[in-house]
């Protein structure tokens, strides 16, 4: 199935998404602030997407307009609930309030996800042949072989492995790069009970990927230089 036209300006979009992981990572050191005022920017960036969004969902003639400037970057489920853009500056927020201490982790696993997810959508859509669910294997292929690129690539980044003597173990390179090829195709699903029947709503990937993978690499992480 060839890719749109709408797929191709979507990840173009969010390419700028990378300003997240940059921006806790490097902000800090760029204006001399603190790494605790890293969530409180991202906690009213937050808010004030979620205005936006709360105001397009409930009022038709806003949601119009929304869609007259973003609709080629909209996938259709999307005109009528939460975009990623939004679940993806959440799951910037838990990370740095997880790894607030490090902000490698969140720079890494924001990035990872950020990129892997684009190259799976583009080379699923343009090259795409064997179906895994509603995805590809030539689309994991393409995330798998893209986070372990990147994983080559962290150490060359101003300061970003600095804490780890700027080496990466082999197996953390792999089994990261795995974790977030995985979660990308297999939607994380969480039981709820309605009506004394079990149900599964799946988590957005956006919001879940980037923080799974910040367990894998604080999990696996060598030991750090300096706290």
């Amino acid at each position: 199935m060839p890719i749109t036209p709408q797929e191709i300006n979507r990840k173009l979009f969010h390419m700028v998404a990378l300003l997240l992981p940059a921006g806790i990572f490097y902000f800090p050191m760029i204006f001399d602030f603190s790494q605790t005022m890293v969530p409180l920017v991202l906690a009213f960036l937050l808010l004030c997407i979620s205005l936006m969004e709360i105001l397009r969902l409930r009022y038709p003639k806003i949601n119009t307009t929304f869609q007259k400037y973003f609709r080629s970057m909209l996938r259709q489920e999307e005109k009528r609930t939460i975009t990623g853009s939004s679940w993806l500056i959440a799951s910037a927020l838990v990370c740095a309030l997880l790894f607030r201490g490090e902000p490698h982790i969140s720079f890494m696993s924001l990035s990872l996800f950020i990129l892997g997810d684009a190259g799976a959508a583009i080379a699923g859509q343009s090259v795409g042949k064997i179906k895994m669910g509603s995805k590809t294997f030539e689309g994991s292929l393409a995330c798998f072989v893209i986070c372990t690129g990147m994983f080559l690539m962290f150490p060359h980044l101003p300061f970003l492995t600095d804490v780890w003597g700027g080496n990466i173990p082999p197996r953390l390179i792999f089994l990261t790069s795995l974790a977030v090829t995985f979660f990308e195709l297999v939607p994380l699903k969480i039981p709820i009970w309605q009506d004394r029947k079990s149900d599964f709503i799946a988590i957005n990937d956006n919001l879940s990927v980037p923080i799974i993978t910040g367990f894998v690499i604080s999990w696996l992480q060598p030991p750090c230089l300096y706290p």
